[in-house]
This record gives C-alpha cells, sequence and structure tokens, in this order.
C-alpha cells in the first residue's frame, strides 16, 4: 500500500471578493460547470466532434476533471484519433491546475480559505483518482493515467488571525490549512513490476521466510490430515489388503522400514552439510522449502479422497477417534514434530496415497544431484542408489502398496523437474505468455527477479578474521640473524 501526505496553507484579507452566483463560471470554478457549459468549452477549444458523446454521458464539470487519459481511450467514450487523446487531456489537466483555491477530489470541491470566527477542523474521506502535488500556496491535482484508486482522508482547518495596520485599522485575516493522506492500492502492474524487480539480498532472505513459513504450515497441515485419515482407516477383518504384484512376492523384512528412515536420515546430512557451504544457499533453500510445501499439500489432497485398506497383515491398525478438534490437533502437533517417523515411535495408519518417505528421499537425492559439480560422480551414484534401496525398505517392510511409492516417486521428480525448468528459464517463459504467472503462482512469486541457474560454487559462511601475531624479540633476533649469515654467503 502506498501513502502520501500533501499539506498548503493559504491566507486572504476579510475583504477577498467572493464569486456571484449568478453568470458563466470561469475556467477557475469548472466544477461548477453544467454538462451544456462544458459541451461548450469542448466545441470552443476544437473538440466540437465529441461534444455529442459527453452531453450523451451526462459529463458535468465535477465528472470532466475527474477523466483521465485512460477513460478517453477506453470504452464508454473510445476515441480514436492520439493526438485528439493528448490535446484534450492536456486541456483537462490544465482545467485542473487552474482550480486556485480549491482541493478538487474526484468531483468534489472544498475551499482551502473562507471567513470564519472561530478554528474548526474537518474531517473529509473522499476517493482520488489522481496524485496531489503541493506548493506553498496551492495545491495542484495532476493526472496520472496508471494510478489506481486512491482512498485518502482531508482534514481542512481553519483560523482567524487580527492583524493591525500601520494607519491604525485593524482587519481579520482568515488563515485555512489543510492536510490531505492518500492511501493507494498497488495496481496488477505495480505489483507484477515489484514482484519481477531482481532480487536484493532483503528480498532473498523475505522470500526464503515466506517460504520456509509455508512449508512448515504445510507439514503441520499433513500431520492433521494424518489424523483425520487414521479415524477412517477401513477394517481390516471387512477390507483385507489389496492384491499387489510386488508385496505378494516379496516377503516381509521386520526391519526394513525403519532401515528406510536410516537412509534418509543419511541423504538429509549429505544435503544440509552441502546446503551449508553453498554460495547460493539462501537460494537453494528457499527452492527446497517451497517444493517440499507444495508436494505434501498434494498428499493431502490424496491421502484425503481415498481410503485405502491396510497393505500388510502384521499391521495394527484400527480406527482410532482422537475426540475433540483441540486432541486432534495435539495429535497432529506430536507427528509433526516427531517428523513423522516411525523411529521416534510415530505410528501413523491410513495414510498410504502416497509415499511421504519416498517423497522426501526422492526429493533429497535429486537436491544432491541437482547442487553439486557433475563430476562428482561417486557421490551422485551413492545417493541414487540409496534412493533405490529406500524405496525397496519401503515395499519390503510391507508399509505401503506398490502404487503408492511409484506415484511419490512420479510426482515428487516431475516437480522437481518442472519446477526447476521454470526457475532457469521465467524469464523467457513469463516475457513469451503471461498465463505462466497464473499456472505457476508459487514458481513465479519466488523465482522472479532470481539468479535462475546457480554455478555450482562453495564458501564457509562464516567470515572468521584472523589476528595478525607480532613475532616476538626472539623471532626477531633469529630472523636477522638468518639474514646475515645469508648476506657472508653472499659475500663470499
Amino acid at each position: 500500500m502506498v501513502s502520501s501526505t500533501s499539506r498548503s496553507s493559504t491566507s486572504n484579507g476579510s475583504a477577498r471578493k467572493e464569486n456571484g452566483n449568478g453568470g458563466l463560471p470561469t475556467e477557475r470554478e469548472a466544477v461548477k460547470w453544467s454538462v451544456a457549459q462544458v459541451s461548450s468549452w469542448l466545441r470552443h477549444n476544437g473538440f466540437d466532434k465529441y461534444s455529442t458523446e459527453f452531453v450523451k454521458h451526462e459529463i458535468d464539470g465535477a465528472v470532466l476533471l475527474s477523466i483521465s487519459e485512460n477513460d478517453l481511450r477506453e470504452k464508454p467514450l473510445s476515441l480514436s484519433s492520439l493526438g485528439d487523446i493528448k490535446r484534450l487531456a492536456g486541456g483537462i489537466a490544465k482545467l485542473k491546475a487552474e482550480q486556485g483555491g480549491a482541493v478538487y477530489m474526484n468531483g468534489c470541491s472544498s475551499p482551502t480559505s473562507s471567513h470564519s470566527t472561530h478554528t474548526q477542523s474537518t474531517p473529509l474521506f473522499v476517493q482520488l483518482q489522481s496524485e496531489l502535488e503541493h506548493s506553498s500556496s496551492t495545491v495542484s491535482p495532476i493526472i496520472s493515467h496508471s494510478s489506481p484508486p486512491v482512498a485518502a482522508e482531508a482534514v481542512i482547518s481553519q483560523s482567524q488571525h487580527l492583524v493591525d495596520l500601520p494607519d491604525g485599522r485593524s482587519v481579520v485575516e482568515s488563515v485555512s490549512s489543510y492536510e490531505v493522506h492518500s492511501y493507494a492500492l498497488l495496481t496488477r502492474d505495480e505489483i507484477i513490476q515489484r514482484v519481477e524487480s531482481p532480487d536484493t539480498p532483503g528480498k532473498s532472505v523475505l522470500k526464503l521466510a515466506i517460504a520456509f513459513s509455508y512449508c512448515l504450515l504445510s507439514l503441520l497441515i499433513t500431520a492433521f490430515v494424518m489424523v483425520l485419515v487414521h479415524d477412517r482407516v477401513p477394517d481390516m477383518k471387512m477390507y483385507p489388503p489389496l492384491p499387489d504384484i510386488v508385496l505378494d512376492n516379496l516377503p516381509l523384512i521386520p526391519w526394513a522400514f525403519q532401515m528406510c528412515e536410516l537412509i534418509g536420515v543419511v541423504l538429509c546430512t549429505i544435503w544440509f552439510m552441502i546446503l551449508f557451504f553453498h554460495k547460493y544457499r539462501v537460494v537453494i533453500a528457499r527452492r527446497m522449502f517451497s517444493l517440499i510445501g507444495t508436494v505434501f499439500l498434494l498428499r493431502c489432497v490424496t491421502m484425503m479422497i481415498t481410503s485405502l485398506s491396510v497393505p500388510g497383515v502384521h499391521l495394527e491398525c484400527r480406527a482410532k477417534n482422537f475426540g475433540s478438534i483441540g486432541e486432534k490437533m495435539l495429535e497432529a502437533y506430536y507427528i509433526w514434530s516427531k517428523f513423522g517417523m516411525s523411529i521416534q515411535g510415530v505410528r501413523t495408519c491410513g495414510d498410504y496415497m502416497f509415499s511421504g518417505h519416498t517423497t522426501v528421499i526422492t526429493l533429497l537425492n535429486h537436491f544432491i544431484t541437482e547442487y553439486t559439480p557433475s563430476n562428482w560422480s561417486f557421490l551422485h551414484t551413492t545417493t541414487w542408489v540409496l534412493n533405490l534401496f529406500g524405496v525397496f525398505f519401503i515395499l519390503a517392510g510391507h508399509e505401503h502398496y506398490s502404487i503408492d511409492v511409484f506415484v511419490a516417486f512420479y510426482i515428487s521428480s516431475r516437480m522437481f523437474l518442472y519446477y526447476h525448468t521454470y526457475a532457469y528459464n521465467h524469464a523467457n517463459l513469463t516475457r513469451t505468455d503471461d498465463r505462466m504467472r497464473l499456472w505457476f503462482p508459487l514458481g513465479w512469486f519466488f523465482e522472479a527477479g532470481s539468479v535462475g541457474r546457480v554455478p555450482d560454487e562453495f564458501e564457509f559462511p562464516f567470515k572468521i578474521r584472523r589476528k595478525k601475531v607480532e613475532p616476538t624479540k626472539n623471532e626477531e633476533v633469529k630472523n636477522q640473524d638468518k639474514k646475515d649469515k645469508e648476506k657472508k654467503k653472499k659475500k663470499n
């Protein structure tokens, strides 16, 4: 929201003449013109062909002064001649500038000075469609062709002072002052311009904070949905495990699921070490948080719409009602704080489509391979092997159906690739197709103004200043002896 303030004051003697009510108002009183007088002004200034149109739309002086160049271009006026548009807009601007002694506000005129026997303060709430430019004596509204509607609060105060003249006479001087505070909502183009402006260090940190909050909120919502679906778990006696080609032919390994989580911990440790030393850690962390938040929000939808039967007969799963909303929120917080890991004591049922463990290890694998040099082949091979073994251990533990794991791997990898394709080409994509802002709102918000592809550069995040150690006297003596010996050798 944009805010501006304009102030002005005027002083006039009590003998100031007022315009009478009779006769044709002058250009300084254009706000009082009738529709017929506006038509006469148009004919007088060479705009005869538009006078009929202005009369048709009942444009009087107040409305005339609120017309902008965009109003002339657009319907219902729709002037087609660029020269006429510019000349007519200039004429209206001149009229607005000549409204001396009054502050013009969207068709309303408020006097800046009048006779009064006391000091008064009058609040005035108006709508402005022009920006105010002020000087020491008057305020001249300037037409702004791209300015949005502005809500303004004007406070007008008037006071009188008794002034003694040299000849002994006294006159009452009326002093009028006002202050206008205007608040404008940003237009769509201004919002786009600000979002797509190049990232500054402060802007990058702000985006990171938003992405981090978005990720935490998404994971908390996921935990709450896991509590809800646990209450809807199908009865194992009535709904046995569904046929599954992999699970029907893969024997159960009791410790397999814990091994999958240990693989996730290893990948997470490797990734955060890379992120800690990467030069562009802020940009990469922002991308990580936005991707994780988006994928897990999608998982909330798939968990809620369909409840699959328990995949393994060894699992002790039954519907569990956690009671009130407060108790459900406490259980969701417990799952969220423990990252939903069974090695930390979390035991959930019903959250099968799709696998959250597969999602995490797949995203970690892709982030590691994307943001490390291409010649680190050993690390890349290791992370891919860990990714595949993690998927195998999930299936071997009979904790998810094969379709849960397949869909999780596909969605996670595709989302990663789509997001980074947009991040690396957002400037060209947005320039050629304005719909990209609508199709990829998060990608556009977080990546507009970003650096795109980041180089694989690493640095220590904290600069350590080393104190210079002054040599001791013994070291100085030894250095001097060495120099003397070297000089003697050269002489010999």
